[in-house]
């Protein structure tokens, strides 16, 4: 067996054990809390927006928001005029009310502008990559938030929510939204859009997932970047073509369930189901 079939073996294996069961260990289990699949493209966009931090902090963040937005968040959202008393004192590590409340006024814009987050990415997608698609679904909706110029830096305050490839991240949080939302069939994505196909996504590479991939030799980068995660989603793509990313929610867990900790455990390393494709 050549180290591609067997690589492939291993991460088809990771799959197979980190299945829909695994769910409440990821913010994407918010979203499935809902019938709708507005109110779950909505709870998906906030879900994979405040999915930085530590689990329980991120846990704690959604419960309290999606408590104050009601049983219909995306109506809450359609509704939503701002300086709600609600979420006053929401923090979030470095984001607080005031971040939300303009986040949910882009949401409502969207919404408002073209029915729906989907239809409103697929303005700027039509005929282009995933990269052109975000690198314009950034900018359009910045554009939506009077206050986006106040911002100092490409990482505050609303900037945070909406990287861009033009500026070399990882986008590792709209990734995952766009995992979420177009992946399904599985049991644990959500497959609600239809504007991108499976085969066209780029791999969500927070840290955890970064630091599997070096060892998987899918990326020779040391730091997560747009480059490295095209460089490692075109490394899952040679092992399924039509459906790379379909194994980025197995290798998390190996990292968020700690079965991949940051400092080499040989305990860890030998309990390992990827041990015998791993550099490390």
């Amino acid at each position: 067996m050549n180290g591609s079939a067997r690589l492939r073996d291993r991460l088809e294996a990771l799959v197979a054990e980190y299945g829909p069961e695994y769910l409440d260990t990821d913010p994407l289990a918010f979203p499935h809390r809902y019938p709708d699949a507005g109110d779950r493209e909505v709870v998906a966009f906030l879900a994979s927006a405040f999915a930085y931090g530590s689990v329980p902090q991120i846990r704690r963040t959604l419960e309290g928001m999606l408590a104050t937005l009601g049983p219909s968040p995306r109506r809450a959202v359609e509704e939503f005029r701002g300086g709600a008393r609600a979420f006053r004192g929401f923090v979030h590590r470095f984001h607080g009310e005031r971040d939300l409340d303009r986040l949910l006024g882009i949401l409502r814009r969207m919404t408002e502008r073209s029915g729906s987050i989907e239809r409103f990415f697929a303005e700027g997608s039509a005929g282009r990559s995933v990269r052109e698609g975000l690198v314009s679904f950034t900018r359009r909706a910045l554009a939506l938030d009077p206050g986006a110029g106040e911002d100092r830096g490409r990482d505050a305050g609303v900037r945070f929510f909406f990287s861009s490839p033009a500026d070399g991240s990882a986008c590792k949080r709209l990734c995952l939204f766009l995992r979420w939302v177009v992946r399904g069939g599985d049991g644990i994505d959500l497959g609600l859009w239809s504007c991108i196909r499976p085969a066209d996504l780029v791999l969500p590479l927070d840290t955890h997932v970064a630091r599997i991939a070096r060892h998987l030799g899918l990326t020779r980068h040391k730091a997560p970047s747009w480059a490295a995660a095209e460089e490692a989603t075109a490394a899952l793509r040679r092992l399924d073509p039509a459906d790379p990313v379909k194994y980025d929610f197995a290798l998390c867990r190996l990292g968020i369930l700690e079965r991949c900790p940051r400092r080499r455990s040989e305990a860890a390393c030998r309990a390992c189901m990827i041990r015998d494709v791993c550099t490390l």
